[in-house]
């Protein structure tokens, strides 16, 4: 799949890709969905690539060059915000019809933007530091440092943008439940595609520089 390309090019793409899924899951995040009596954001839908993408950063390229895309996709993150507000304020044409629609899907509260950008950073930056640290402690073991890394990281990102975006709007019980219910369901996720993350790692890896 990659023969034909080096790390570095390879490692542009793979930043494109990293952020354009950080986008759309912050648009989709807003909107939860019922799984089997578990409520969950709907953002869990595009995990996969994200995270997929953050192991194959810090494991490949480095907590360093993993640290600059999270920090990138974060910054074009707000670039987006910025102009999907600018966009809602601009005076839309009496015949443009759905521009409630529009503010309502895409007008962050100040609140669900908070709480997106801070366990976006945080769990990220764990995600990756912790590949990297596990790594350098036994690196024959992959399958280990996807898991727990994702684990960690998915559950600080949980616990930050649950209690942060829906804290007060629900019952606890059902808040606590659904942090639960996100972390379990992720790092299920990756334990089921890690076939693949090891595969793309392996392949990565096998790249000229």
């Amino acid at each position: 799949m990659f023969e034909n390309m080096t790390k570095t090019e390879l490692y542009a793409i793979l930043t494109g890709v990293f952020t354009a899924s950080l986008i759309v899951s912050n648009i989709i995040a807003g909107k939860t969905f019922d799984f089997f009596s578990f409520v969950l954001p709907c953002g869990v839908i595009i995990f996969p690539v994200i995270y997929i993408v953050n192991d194959v950063l810090a494991e490949v390229y480095g907590y360093k060059k993993a640290r600059n895309v999270i920090l990138l996709g974060f910054f074009m993150n707000l670039v987006a915000v910025i102009c999907y507000n600018i966009t809602i304020a601009l005076p839309a044409p009496v015949f443009f019809e759905n521009s409630n629609a529009f503010s309502v899907v895409l007008g962050f509260t100040l609140r669900l933007l908070v709480a997106s950008f801070a366990a976006y950073l945080v769990g990220s930056l764990v995600n990756a530091k912790m590949m990297v640290v596990l790594k350098n402690w036994d690196e024959d073991k992959l399958f280990l440092r996807c898991i727990l890394s994702t684990l960690f990281g998915e559950g600080l990102d949980a616990i930050i943008f649950i209690t942060i975006g829906f804290l007060g709007t629900m019952p606890m019980e059902a808040l606590v439940l659904m942090i639960v219910a996100q972390a379990l369901f992720k790092t299920v996720y990756e334990i089921i595609v890690y076939p693949i993350t090891r595969h793309v790692i392996d392949s990565v890896k096998a790249l000229p520089n």
